[in-house]
């Protein structure tokens, strides 16, 4: 016979913040967040992160890992796939969902938005990107979203004090003022020049490239990044 519990067990659900950048035609980068419209109530209409249930056990099943729900969710409703999904936190409020007791484990992800194509699906009726800085400035999302999104912006802004990123959203060879600006889009506010330099030619993870022009190109040092990822750096910004 199966063991069972006598206490009541609540639902378990996965929300994933996909950040990526945005490069206007005036060169400026904006930093945004991938949000679905909700196909369904609660909060049908209401625009909100991806996310959803994690399957629960079903018979001769061992049921679905947190992390590759997330993934699922993720490719259901946005058509979407990131190479890393990072773990934020855990919301567990009891009213946090109206109809019953459910507790979220929130992913993030950094994208280059050129890379992924965003095709809505699932319970999503569309799915786009949105500024980060005005989705921060409202309380317009669904359940509590605009929680977990401050939560995951928070980590990221910690994240590029002390982890590189660049990789995988930079072009092979690039100006200084290319990262700088990508720096800028995240942390939503202009950083000075020669402090930026200083500090970031510091941590040895750029080689300088190739001269265009009058300007130097930079590009990454795989080595020293990898080396940085792993055991962490330190940016004044």
């Amino acid at each position: 016979m199966a063991y069972t519990y006598e206490y009541p067990r609540p639902g378990c659900s996965v929300d994933i913040v996909v950040f990526g950048i945005h490069q206007h035609s005036s060169d400026t980068p904006e930093l945004q967040v991938l949000l679905v419209e909700r196909r369904n109530d609660p909060f049908k209409g209401w625009h909100a992160l991806p996310g959803g249930y994690v399957n629960a056990t079903d018979e001769g099943d061992k049921g679905e890992d947190i992390e590759a729900a997330a993934y699922r969710e993720l490719m259901e409703e946005t058509g979407i796939r990131p190479a890393r999904l990072e773990q934020v936190c855990t919301m567990g409020k009891p009213e946090r969902h109206p109809l019953h007791r459910v507790i979220s484990v929130v992913y993030t992800a950094f994208v280059r938005l050129a890379d992924h194509k965003v095709v809505a699906g699932d319970d999503a009726k569309e799915a786009s990107w949105s500024s980060v800085r005005d989705a921060l400035s409202t309380k317009g999302l669904a359940f509590d979203h605009n929680e977990m999104l401050r939560a995951a912006y928070e980590r990221l802004c910690l994240k590029v004090r002390h982890e590189p990123i660049g990789l995988d959203l930079m072009p092979p060879a690039f100006p200084l003022s290319n990262l700088r600006a990508l720096y800028e889009a995240i942390l939503m506010r202009k950083l000075d020049h020669a402090s930026f330099r200083q500090s970031i030619l510091a941590t040895n993870i750029l080689k300088e490239a190739a001269m265009h022009g009058d300007v130097r190109l930079y590009r990454f040092n795989t080595r020293a990044y990898d080396e940085a990822a792993r055991e962490g750096l330190f940016l004044r910004l």
